[in-house]
């Protein structure tokens, strides 16, 4: 059989409720899924398709707040402590509590790392710093639009990680992975970080094609559409969800 495929795979917190959002948790858990990259759900998501664009508006009408997301991040970790979580949300809401206090606060509740896509990688409020200053690593996002010398000041500039976004525009829509893709993911990984990659990712085609050039395969959109679908049924979303983690992650 072929080789496990490494996965990040993408949830918002708390949609559309706790328990619906553990079950899919659990779910791609036992997927495969090798981390997790929690959304704190935000009011104007820049670089979020539709469909997450739909579960962070509903979770935000019913009053949660980040304390909330935490707080579901917390038991997610306690549940499953050796799968890393890392937050994925926006610039105002780390920094409007301040970013040295936000990253003290989720490193207390298990976080491994933080992704803020619209804070740069060299202006970043001080997040790389207050990352490492509670033992999580920033994870900065590489786009295919950025100019070639940014890129390569990004890539050769220590991070464990980045995040490569496979095309610019929103998440959700679908990827093609071609030479475009693997030129761009090859520049982003000459300076040794482990790469993440992700952006319209849905199915194991894909993600075989990717697997030679990332750590990851990052997934999101795909698993938000089968709550969305199957979140009156919680078994049935279990089983949905468990067997497209599988598909991506090719086992």
């Amino acid at each position: 059989m072929s080789e496990k495929i490494k996965l990040m795979s993408h949830l918002v917190a708390g949609y559309p409720t706790d328990e619906i959002a553990m079950t899919a948790a659990r779910a791609l858990i036992s997927g495969g899924a090798d981390m997790l990259e929690i959304q704190l759900p935000f009011s104007d998501p820049s670089a979020d398709g539709p469909a997450i664009q739909g579960a962070c508006t509903k979770v935000l009408d019913r009053n949660y707040k980040t304390q909330d997301g935490l707080n579901f991040i917390e038991q997610l970790h306690k549940e499953f402590p050796h799968i890393p979580i890392y937050i994925m949300s926006y610039g105002s809401l780390v920094y409007t509590p301040g970013v040295a206090a936000f990253c003290k606060k989720a490193a207390s509740v298990g976080v491994k790392g933080m992704i803020i896509p619209d804070l740069p990688f060299d202006n970043d409020e001080g997040l790389t710093q207050a990352c490492k200053d509670n033992g999580m690593q920033n994870i900065p996002v590489a786009a295919p639009s950025m100019t070639s010398e940014r890129l390569s000041k990004m890539a050769n500039a220590g991070f464990e990680y980045i995040y490569a976004a496979l095309r610019a525009g929103i998440t959700g829509s679908k990827t093609t992975i071609d030479k475009n893709t693997t030129d761009f993911l090859t520049k982003v990984g000459k300076g040794k970080s482990k790469i993440l990659g992700g952006f319209g990712i849905t199915n194991g085609e894909q993600s075989k094609a990717l697997a030679p050039f990332v750590d990851a395969v990052v997934a999101g959109s795909v698993f938000v559409r089968l709550i969305k679908e199957h979140q009156n049924d919680k078994e049935t979303l279990a089983k949905a969800i468990e067997a497209k983690a599988r598909e991506i992650t090719n086992i």
